[in-house]
């Protein structure tokens, strides 16, 4: 069986085509597709818990992603996550009493935070702080507490 370099170069550019295509695809899955850092104001909100958010996570408000956390470390003195977002600079009319939510997104568990306006006639600036806040769901503690309670329901 004899195979012409036609052949070889269409197996060739067909490989390498599956090859960009993977690539393409761990981008997207892995939040890195976009290697360029738009104009953006950075804002912090602290949460008792922020469950298992990551740097790169989604910042979303409406549903509509508007930035991507930037930080995440530990205040050792309120025992609180500190949360760094950098938001886009086209959504700079947030009010400065908005709420931020951290929620889960998909049967894969993936978390983000939710931005929630307030009613404010100020607004958030460059590093600006989030007040009011809710952590996140942990399944966990959830279930304990329930189950927790059903026992102590039953001594009685």
């Amino acid at each position: 069986m004899q195979h012409t370099s036609t052949q070889d170069t269409l197996v060739g550019l067909f490989v390498a085509s599956g090859i960009a295509g993977l690539f393409f695809l761990a981008l997207q899955v892995s939040n890195l597709s976009s290697f360029t850092e738009h104009d953006s104001y950075t804002v912090t909100a602290r949460f008792e818990n922020s469950g298992g958010l990551k740097v790169k996570s989604a910042v979303s408000s409406a549903g509509v992603k508007i930035g991507q956390v930037k930080a995440i470390s530990f205040d050792p003195k309120s025992y609180e996550s500190v949360v760094e977002m950098s938001i886009d600079k086209r959504y700079s009319t947030l009010p400065d009493d908005t709420t931020a939510s951290v929620y889960t997104a998909g049967l894969l568990g993936e978390q983000y935070v939710n931005l929630d306006a307030g009613g404010s006639d100020e607004y958030l600036k460059d590093g600006g702080k989030i007040d009011v806040t809710n952590s996140a769901i942990i399944l966990e503690k959830a279930l304990g507490q329930f189950l927790f309670k059903s026992a102590a329901e039953e001594k009685k």
